[in-house]
């Protein structure tokens, strides 16, 4: 596929929410979007660093979108390891909403740590918290002409398996495991919102997106496997020579995000997924499993207590 961002379209009247768009593939994904008309809230837990990134669009510097007086990017504080801080951001949002792009997360703590509410942090921050925000802007979503939710996933959901409905629990907790778990999780996750979506006779759409292997601030953060000081040392340097740049990894979830198939899976198609131009990505057995969809949505409504209002 030949597709890049510059074959986006004129969104001028598109509001956007990005979530943990203060670095990264988020940071890129919110720029790029704003480079094309877009209005886009940052949504993250640090409101200083989302004001930071914020200005940096503005300011058109770190990429190659251009800045100025008529880009339209705001900040909101959303913490997603907490369901009181996403029912305050939903409360607060105010009008309709074309595009909600669910980026943040967090990944492989070395040790068990649990959110606010008790969940496991990643499967609580990656999944139960982007479950409840969907869920909760839903409302304005329908009141956007052709809504759209695009979910970032990873190539390491194929380390997840069935006992992802048990939410990562202390006694048998693994990294990296416990990581693959809440990233099947989210396609799980999109998948089942396509279908209802469908069921409901909604006009949403729901897509799916991966970025590869990107050198972002994900492996250095001190919530994940940034906890490690070697890691956190290392890994900026070695990220830069190895892996692709962060402007490249968000150019998935910038298709899913406009062109992308309703329920579709993309991400980059060269060196096992790895980097390259987008196309469509490779879904394990489990992720395609309906069933195990199906009974993943119900704990999710059990845990967070949203239910979708169609």
């Amino acid at each position: 596929m030949t597709w890049t961002p510059n074959d986006l379209p004129d969104l001028t009247g598109t509001t956007a929410v990005v979530t943990g768009a203060n670095s990264g593939i988020g940071l890129e994904t919110a720029r790029t979007l704003t480079a094309h008309g877009a209005s886009v809230t940052i949504a993250c837990r640090n409101v200083s660093k989302g004001q930071q990134a914020a200005e940096l669009i503005r300011g058109g510097v770190g990429g190659p979108s251009g800045g100025g007086p008529g880009v339209d990017v705001r900040v909101a504080e959303l913490d997603l390891s907490s369901l009181a801080s996403v029912r305050r951001f939903a409360d607060s949002w105010q009008g309709p909403l074309n595009l909600l792009v669910n980026n943040a997360g967090v990944m492989a703590p070395r040790k068990w740590v649990a959110t606010t509410d008790g969940f496991e942090l990643q499967f609580g921050t990656n999944h139960l918290g982007h479950f409840a925000l969907t869920g909760l802007m839903l409302t304005a979503l329908k009141a956007a002409s052709l809504p759209r939710v695009v979910t970032v996933a990873s190539i390491a959901h194929h380390r997840g398996s069935a006992d992802l409905l048990d939410g990562n629990p202390a006694q048998s907790y693994q990294p990296e495991r416990a990581y693959g778990n809440s990233k099947l999780a989210n396609l799980l996750f999109g998948a089942e919102l396509q279908r209802r979506a469908v069921a409901h006779t909604s006009a949403l759409t729901s897509t799916m997106a991966h970025p590869g292997v990107s050198a972002t601030g994900l492996v250095t953060n001190p919530e994940g496997m940034g906890a490690n000081p070697v890691v956190r040392v290392a890994a900026p340097w070695a990220m830069r020579v190895i892996f692709q740049s962060a402007a490249a990894g968000a150019n998935p979830s910038l298709y899913a995000a406009s062109a992308a198939t309703p329920g579709s899976y993309t991400g980059p198609t060269w060196l096992r997924e790895t980097r390259g131009p987008v196309g469509p990505a490779r879904l394990s057995a489990l992720a395609q499993d309906q069933e195990l969809a199906a009974r993943l949505w119900q704990v999710s409504e059990d845990l967070t207590g949203v239910e979708y209002r169609w």
